[in-house]
């Protein structure tokens, strides 16, 4: 499980919206809470805003400014950014295939075709998954446990 700590900027009824700072930066520095990198980051854009599902809290139990940890299996991360990235561009290919003999125009019409129909199946994707605890990082109960949580 990959795990990430983050600040809690937005509360939803079964979500929250936490800000996390570029991690390279963080990770190989002694100073940790002690320097500016937060401000630096918000100044240069550098933050991430990452929708949390809460596993089994309450939202009242969280609250805007409060320090989370969130983590996400890292199996989710690779076959996301399969779909994400392998989908659109595998899609675009085949129509140009199925549409390339044909003429260039044809089949640039083809590739165009398969690289909007791979987006909106990622997209159909992504709505389906939105709330499945699976496959979206979740709020961890007690962030000093640095567990792997069991997924049904």
């Amino acid at each position: 499980m990959i795990l990430e700590t983050g600040v809690v900027v937005a509360v939803e009824s079964d979500s929250l919206w936490v800000e996390t700072i570029q991690r390279s930066t963080c990770e190989a520095c002694s100073a940790q809470k002690g320097c500016g990198q937060r401000v630096l980051s918000k100044l240069t854009g550098k933050t991430n805003l990452i929708r949390v599902l809460i596993n089994s809290q309450s939202p009242k139990d969280v609250s805007t400014g409060q320090s989370v940890t969130i983590g996400i299996p890292e199996d989710v991360i690779v076959s996301g950014s399969m779909l994400v990235y392998m989908l659109p561009i595998m899609a675009a290919v085949i129509g140009a295939w199925i549409a390339g003999p044909e003429s260039d125009a044809v089949g640039i019409l083809g590739a165009a075709c398969g690289l909007l129909l791979g987006g909106l199946i990622v997209n159909l994707r992504s709505k389906k998954t939105r709330n499945d605890l699976r496959l979206n990082p979740v709020l961890l109960e007690d962030p000093s446990e640095k567990q792997v949580l069991d997924f049904p």
